[in-house]
């Protein structure tokens, strides 16, 4: 009888061990810092101006800038340089309505590259003028910086 207890005891053990969630193995994720913010200079006229930084990714996924939002701007867009037929360089929004950031890696938003426009400003863009400004990624989601204007150089 205590043998058929035991064995009865022990069946109920390995039972419920085997249908005990396994550890869950860990969901590979972005980490996104983002440095050297700045916007260029431009007199209240321009309707436009740019905004520039490095994006850092140190994590073990990759992720994408999708968007961005300030209420320095009317409207923000993801912008690209490319060189045209004629050899004249051009502005366009980003192919494919993101940019990538590789995982443990970086991306540069520079002049004569990616860079984010604030379109129909609602602020000065003169030196020491600081815009809020709000990333929105794929998987991070929001990350919030604030552009400090300065003359290109500095």
């Amino acid at each position: 009888m205590k043998k058929q207890v035991f064995l009865v005891v022990l069946g109920l053990m390995v039972g419920l061990t085997a249908c005990a969630s396994p550890t869950p193995t860990p969901v590979p994720a972005p980490k996104i810092t983002v440095d050297g913010v700045w916007g260029r200079t431009s007199p209240m006229m321009a309707q436009a101006g740019a905004f520039y930084m490095v994006i850092h990714n140190t994590g073990t996924a990759a992720d994408k800038l999708t968007g961005a939002k300030s209420t320095g701007c009317g409207s923000v867009e993801l912008h690209e340089t490319y060189q045209m037929d004629n050899g004249v360089m051009g502005m366009r929004p980003v192919t494919g309505g993101a940019i990538q950031v590789p995982a443990n890696g970086q991306v540069e938003l520079k002049a004569g590259g990616y860079h984010i426009m604030c379109i129909d400003k609602k602020a000065d863009f003169t030196p020491g003028t600081k815009i809020p400004l709000t990333l929105v990624f794929e998987k991070s989601g929001e990350v919030n910086v604030t552009v400090d204007v300065r003359d290109q150089g500095m």
